[in-house]
């Protein structure tokens, strides 16, 4: 074990720590709150394929309770869960036919108000989509447009990739599209 792995496993004797405690210190002061989210659906036939708020054309689309958009659920994840909020599924459930064939954007204004409501902010969005088909390259700039509108902050403060399985796994078979989202949370108080 080198002597940084050995610094982070025992604190007590790190030559840093007063460092690491500023910073600590600094990050808590400012109130920053970072959150994750992921979220998977199943590609069926007969159902529109909604990303980002953004209706795709293709031949599957997402099976879900809601329009089943795994972009705008994997933000809303990462918001409520930098919050401690839980997650989508303690706000949203599907058991629950008032979110029936919901539409995510309303989903995503909601997680956005519950955020606020803790007195946070939004600084931004980073997300990835993992899909084979279709290629959604031409569609970032309206989901970034979607999002950020919903969300309060600029088209630049939502970032959007894609990629695939490299044929792997269920995604990579196109039997299921996954997403996953980073938000940083600011402090409004």
């Amino acid at each position: 074990m080198n002597e940084s792995a050995a610094c982070c496993l025992l604190p007590t004797v790190c030559p840093l720590l007063p460092l690491q405690s500023y910073f600590c210190a600094l990050i808590l002061k400012m109130g920053l709150r970072i959150g994750f989210g992921v979220d998977f659906h199943q590609l069926v036939t007969g159902r529109d394929l909604w990303l980002g708020g953004v209706k795709i054309p293709h031949e599957k689309g997402a099976k879900g309770h809601s329009d089943a958009d795994v972009l705008l659920h994997a933000i809303c994840d990462s918001l409520l869960g930098a919050a401690c909020l839980g997650d989508i599924g303690v706000h949203f459930p599907d058991t629950s036919s008032e979110f029936k064939d919901i539409d995510s954007k309303i989903l995503l204004k909601k997680s956005v108000d519950l955020i606020k409501a803790e007195g946070y902010r939004i600084g931004n969005i980073d997300s990835t989509l993992c899909l084979e088909q279709p290629k959604i390259k031409t569609f970032v700039p309206e989901m970034q447009n979607v999002i950020s509108a919903i969300c309060g902050i600029g088209i630049k403060d939502v970032s959007i990739k894609a990629t695939t399985t490299e044929k792997m796994g269920f995604v990579g078979r196109e039997e299921g599209v996954m997403a996953y989202a980073t938000v940083l949370l600011i402090s409004t108080e």
